[in-house]
């Protein structure tokens, strides 16, 4: 049957149920073992949430209901489906995947962070991307290596 067939509310209604997709790096999709059970966890809860809003009575509001789920379901089923799990570092002589490292800044400033994927990075819980800027300058670097960021110079005093 046509959408012209059926009852909708408006033009509007109709672009609420079609959400595009959430945008998916072109970066690997590195995760540690915690990222992997977190985006898991995120796919479960889309695929509840989906559940319920498909159980909704009303066409209309049920297609509005179900919409961002089934987005996220999509998102957090592609991630876990294409996770590359990358075991915890065995050393800390160099930054790598899943490594904390402590720099100081030029202006005194000391900042840690733990080197993640991209789904599970939370700069203010104290974890970075691997593919954000000062990870890809930092990863492969030593204690008491300097790094330049734009007009500054981090350097690399701890590594865990």
């Amino acid at each position: 049957m046509s959408v012209a067939f059926t009852k909708e509310d408006s033009a509007e209604t109709a672009s609420e149920t079609m959400l595009p997709d959430r945008p998916i790096s072109a970066e690997p999709n590195l995760v540690t073992s915690a990222g992997l059970q977190a985006l898991e966890a995120q796919r479960i809860e889309a695929r509840e949430a989906y559940d319920v809003a498909s159980r909704i009575e009303d066409v209309n509001e049920r297609r509005r209901q179900s919409a961002g789920p089934l987005r996220d379901l999509r998102y957090f089923s592609e991630r876990v489906r294409t996770a590359q799990l990358i075991p915890d570092p065995t050393t800390t002589d160099t930054v790598a995947f899943g490594s904390t490292v402590t720099f100081s800044r030029d202006d005194g400033r000391v900042q840690t962070y733990r080197i993640v994927g991209e789904d599970e990075a939370d700069p203010k819980a104290g974890s970075i991307s691997h593919a954000s800027p000062i990870a890809r300058l930092l990863t492969g670097k030593a204690v008491g290596d300097i790094v330049s960021v734009g007009e500054q110079d981090l350097e690399i005093t701890a590594i865990s």
